[in-house]
This record gives structure tokens, C-alpha cells and sequence, in this order.
């Protein structure tokens, strides 16, 4: 991938949902509801304070996070659908 996010920006690729239930019941392409979890795959040098000093990133690539229903900016790169967001949009890291 050719992309480089700005500050504090990170770029997510959703992981995807399981197709049927617990019960072994099939869901629909029309019922599922998007992931709102992913896999950073890229990550920019960090924000900057008041004093413009840079504030490292907390996330890295590689990290499985959790994030908003409605974060981040939809794009498509490559072919691949991914999110763009704020670091501060993502909810937590998945352990």
C-alpha cells in the first residue's frame, strides 16, 4: 500500500463478520450489520501539542482494535475497502 496517514491518523481494515449465528443460523448479506472491529495497517507519526511537539502514537500496525459504528472516513485503495480515522476514535485494543 502507498498510503501514509497524517498525524495522529490511523488506517483500519475491518475484519469480517461471521456469516451465521451461534445456532448455525445463516444471516444475510442484507441483515449483517459492518465490523466495528479491524486490523491497523498503517499509522501516522503521532499529533502535535500546542508547543508543536510530536506525541507518539499509541496504536501500531498490527493492533486488532475495537472503534464507532460510526468512525472513520470509508475509502478504497488498491481495491480494498478500509477506514481512515483519529486515533482518539478507536475505543480500545483487543488483547
Amino acid at each position: 500500500m502507498k498510503f501514509k496517514p497524517l498525524l495522529d491518523r490511523v488506517v483500519i481494515k475491518r475484519t469480517p463478520e461471521e456469516s451465521r449465528t451461534a445456532g448455525g443460523i445463516i444471516i444475510p448479506d442484507t441483515a449483517k450489520e459492518k465490523p466495528s472491529q479491524g486490523v491497523v495497517i498503517a499509522v501516522g507519526p503521532g499529533a502535535r501539542d500546542e508547543a508543536g511537539k510530536v506525541i507518539p502514537m499509541t496504536l501500531k500496525e498490527g493492533d486488532k482494535v475495537l472503534f464507532g459504528k460510526w468512525s472513520g472516513t470509508e475509502i478504497k485503495i488498491d481495491g480494498e475497502e478500509l477506514l481512515i480515522m483519529k486515533e482518539t476514535d478507536v475505543l480500545g485494543i483487543l488483547e
